[in-house]
C-alpha cells in the first residue's frame, strides 16, 4: 500500500508542475485575487472565463519572476478588477484552473471547518454521529487512571500513584497531550475571541455544547482547559509537562491499546504556559459568570499558584534523555524540551498583569524586554505577550510595542513583490521548517494586528496572501487544509484519519506543509525548500497535523472573514 501512494504521489505531483496554482476555495469580491501560473513559451495573457465559458476579463501576465525557495519560474495573473459574485475559471495557453468563487464569505466553511477540527481531536469522549458524521468514533483514552510517573513523584504522590486527566485534545497525529504545546494552541484561540468577539459569539460549527449560551469556540476551548487544570499538582501548583504513554502507540484508532498512561516530571516552561493561559482564561470566561460561575476564579488561583512554583523552581529544565537516564520507564514520545525560558517568563508577566493589574507582575516582564521579536512557535512564545499588551493598550508598552509591530508588518509587506507567488510566506528559505503552514498562518495574526492598529488596508491584503498560500497558491499547488480544495491532502500523518477505514481523512486539519530537513526520511520527489512535501501518511515531518498548527489557521481565517468588510 505504501508503494502505491508513493507512485501515486508521484505522477500526481510530476503532473502538478505547469499548472495554475491558486486558493481554491474563493475571492472575496473586492479584495486582491492572484493566481501563479508557471512559465510557458510565448504565453503572456490571461482569461477569467464563467464557468459557462463566457470571457468576462482579459489581462496580461507578470513578468516572469524567478523563485527564490525553487528552481520554480512563475508569472502571477491579477485580475482584481472582476468583482461580480459567480463561478469562474482561469485559462492561460493551454492550461485551465478548476471552477472557484468569488463572492462574499468566501472563507466561511473553512474557518468554521478548522475550529471543528478541534473537535474531532478530543481525547476521552466519544464522537458522536451527529457531530462527527463519517468520523463518529469511540471514546480513546479516558485517562481516569493515569500513573504519577518516578520523574514526578513527590512524598505527597509517590511514583505509581493514580490520579484522573481526562479530557483536552490529543496533540498532534499521535495520542498524547502536552502542556507546553496546549499553552501556545490555547492562547491563540483565546486571542482570536478577545480580538473578535462579536463574530465568535455567533460562530456555531455543532459541537454537542452548542447553543448552551457560550460560544463555539469558547467551548471548544474549556474542553482543552479543564484537562490542562487536570494537570496541575494541587500539593504545590506545579505542572505536568505531559500525559503519555511511555512511547507513541502504532497506526491505530484511538482507545485501541491499553498501555498505562503517565504524567511526567514537572517542568517550569509547561507551568509558566500553563500560568499564562489560565490568567489569559480568567479575563475572558469572566464574562460568563452565569453560564459558568467560579471559572474565572479558579483559572486564576491555579495561575497564581503555578505562578508561585515557578518562582520556586525557575530552571527546572525538561531533558528527556536525561530524564530516562534516571527513571523507569523511558518516555519516548515527544519532548518539547527548552532550555531558554525569558520568552515564557515575560509572556506568564505579562498575563498576570493583564489578569490583576499588580504592578509587581509589570516589573518582571520589563526584567525580559528585548527587541529580538519572532513569530510564535510553542519554544518561542514572547509576542504572544507583546499582543496582549497592544490588546490592553497598556500606556508604558504601546507607543514603542506598536511601532515595533507596525515595522516588522512592513518588513513582511515589502517583500511580497518580489516573491514569486506573490505571498508574504516564503520570503527566504528559512520560512519553509518543520510545521511551515503554521509560521504562514502566524505571519497572518501579526500582520491582522497590523490591521487592527492602523486600519491600512494592506496589512489586511498580506494576511489574505498567506490564507491563499495555504488554501493553494504555492509551490506544491496543494490545498493544505483537509476536506477543501480542488488539489487536496489525503493522507496526513494522523492516526484516526489513516486506522478509520474511510478514504477521506478527518476534515478541518492543517498540515504541516514543506520541510526540506525531511527528517522522516520518506522519499520525497521534490526537495527544494518550498516543494519539500508529499502526501503520505508515513511523511510526519511535512504532512503530520498538530492542534498548534491549527489554532493560528482558525485565527487567520476567521479573523478575514470578520474583516472582510474593510475591502467594501
Amino acid at each position: 500500500m505504501r508503494v502505491k501512494l508513493l507512485t501515486l504521489c508521484l505522477i500526481f505531483c510530476s503532473a502538478s508542475y505547469g499548472q495554475i496554482a491558486m486558493n481554491q476555495l474563493g475571492f472575496y469580491s473586492r479584495a486582491p485575487k492572484k493566481a501563479a501560473v508557471t512559465v510557458e513559451p510565448d504565453v503572456n495573457e490571461f482569461t477569467i472565463v464563467t464557468e459557462e465559458g463566457k470571457e468576462v476579463f482579459k489581462g496580461k501576465l507578470s513578468e516572469p519572476i524567478h523563485s527564490r525557495n525553487s528552481s520554480l519560474t512563475i508569472c502571477q495573473a491579477d485580475f482584481s478588477p472582476v468583482e461580480i459574485p459567480g463561478k469562474y475559471r482561469l485559462k492561460a495557453g493551454n492550461r485551465e484552473s478548476e471552477i472557484f468563487t468569488i463572492g462574499d464569505h468566501v472563507l466561511n466553511d473553512v474557518a468554521k471547518a478548522v475550529l471543528k477540527g478541534f473537535y474531532y481531536q478530543r481525547s476521552s469522549e466519544p464522537l458522536e454521529e451527529k457531530y462527527a458524521g463519517r468520523w463518529a468514533r469511540p471514546a480513546g483514552h479516558p485517562d481516569t487512571q493515569v500513573e504519577i510517573h518516578p520523574s514526578a513523584a513527590t512524598q505527597q504522590r509517590p511514583a505509581g500513584t493514580i490520579i484522573a486527566s481526562p479530557g483536552g485534545w490529543y496533540d498532534a497525529g499521535d495520542y498524547n497531550k502536552y502542556i507546553v504545546n496546549s499553552g501556545i494552541t490555547t492562547a491563540t484561540l483565546l486571542s482570536a475571541y478577545e480580538d473578535f468577539p462579536s463574530y465568535f459569539q455567533q460562530l456555531e460549527v455543532n459541537i454537542p455544547e452548542t447553543g448552551n449560551g457560550i460560544p463555539d469556540l469558547l467551548n471548544e476551548i474549556l474542553y482543552n482547559l479543564r484537562w490542562m487544570l487536570t494537570m496541575q499538582d494541587p500539593n504545590d501548583g506545579g505542572v505536568y509537562h505531559k500525559c503519555t504513554n511511555a512511547s507513541f502507540d502504532g497506526m491505530v484508532m484511538p482507545g485501541v491499546t491499553r498501555t498505562p498512561r503517565y504524567v511526567v516530571q514537572k517542568s517550569t516552561a509547561a507551568t509558566l504556559d500553563f500560568t499564562a493561559v489560565m490568567a489569559q482564561a480568567s479575563r475572558v470566561f469572566k464574562q460568563f459568570p452565569k453560564e459558568l460561575p467560579g471559572l474565572a476564579d479558579s483559572c486564576l488561583s491555579a495561575a497564581q499558584q503555578s505562578w508561585n512554583w515557578a518562582l520556586q523552581y525557575p530552571d527546572s529544565l525538561y531533558n528527556q534523555q536525561a530524564m530516562n537516564r534516571r527513571f523507569e520507564p523511558p518516555i519516548t514520545t515527544g519532548e518539547y524540551g527548552d532550555n531558554r525560558l525569558d520568552d515564557e517568563w515575560f509572556w506568564a508577566s505579562v498575563e498576570m498583569y493583564a489578569a490583576t493589574l499588580e504592578p509587581s507582575y509589570k516589573v518582571k516582564a520589563k526584567e525580559y524586554l528585548n527587541d529580538k521579536w519572532q513569530i510564535p512557535d510553542w519554544k518561542q512564545v514572547y509576542m504572544l505577550g507583546v499582543y496582549t499588551l497592544l490588546r490592553i493598550k497598556e500606556p508604558e508598552f504601546t507607543p514603542d510595542f506598536s511601532e515595533k509591530l507596525i515595522a516588522m508588518a512592513d518588513r513582511f509587506t515589502d517583500s511580497m513583490s518580489t516573491n514569486a507567488f506573490g505571498t508574504v510566506m516564503g520570503r527566504d528559505s528559512s520560512d519553509f521548517i518543520w510545521g511551515s503552514n503554521s509560521l504562514a498562518a502566524n505571519q497572518g495574526i501579526l500582520l491582522i494586528q497590523a490591521y487592527r492598529l492602523t486600519k491600512d488596508i494592506k496589512y489586511l491584503d498580506a494576511a489574505l496572501s498567506n490564507a491563499d498560500y495555504l488554501l493553494g497558491r504555492n509551490a506544491t499547488g496543494y490545498c493544505f487544509v483537509t476536506g477543501f480544495g480542488s488539489k487536496r491532502v489525503m493522507h496526513p500523518h494522523h492516526r484516526p484519519s489513516v486506522a478509520d477505514g474511510i478514504d477521506d481523512p478527518v476534515p478541518g486539519l492543517l498540515s504541516g506543509g514543506p520541510n526540506p530537513g525531511m527528517q522522516d526520511h520518506c522519499n520525497y520527489p521534490f526537495t527544494e525548500p518550498e516543494t519539500a512535501y508529499i502526501d503520505v501518511s508515513e511523511a510526519y515531518a511535512s504532512n503530520e497535523i498538530a492542534i498548534n498548527w491549527n489554532a493560528p489557521a482558525v485565527y487567520l481565517f476567521n479573523a478575514i472573514e470578520a474583516e472582510q468588510a474593510g475591502w467594501k
